[in-house]
């Protein structure tokens, strides 16, 4: 797809996308790391996919990106949602959502190459964010 056509999808729908994109990345990475039980897999996933975190990520990533690619974190951060979860903030939520319309927006746009470019400055830098 074009920047332009995925430009015309709502934020939230491209969230709604750029969630499992960060989540099968995360989930990825995880086993990869270790061979571990389920629920040690997933107590570590949450981790790195809660609001919280991907609230701290949103800090993280904003030097490295372009200014198109900051356009589309900040329409991604202002779009309006109907709820925000119980263990979070709004601004944690709303930068998490942020976070994913970046990430959907880059994968439906067929940018695997910065996706992966970004994950890693995740990774590599989650100790200084706190994880």
């Amino acid at each position: 797809m074009t920047e332009r056509e995925a430009n015309t999808y709502s934020p939230l729908s491209l969230a709604f996308l750029g969630d499992s994109v960060y989540d099968t990345l995360v989930r990825e990475y995880l086993l990869k790391k270790a061979n571990m039980p389920v629920a040690k897999l997933h107590s570590e996933k949450i981790k790195l996919v809660c609001a919280e975190f991907q609230s701290k990520v949103y800090d993280l990533i904003m030097e490295s990106l372009t200014e198109h690619e900051v356009a589309v974190l900040k329409r991604g951060r202002n779009a309006t949602g109907n709820t925000v979860p119980k263990h979070a903030e709004a601004i944690e939520y709303r930068r998490a959502t942020a976070v994913e319309s970046l990430f959907g927006y880059l994968y439906i746009t067929g940018q695997n190459d910065r996706i992966m470019e970004l994950f890693a400055i995740i990774i590599n830098d989650n100790d200084q964010i706190g994880v």
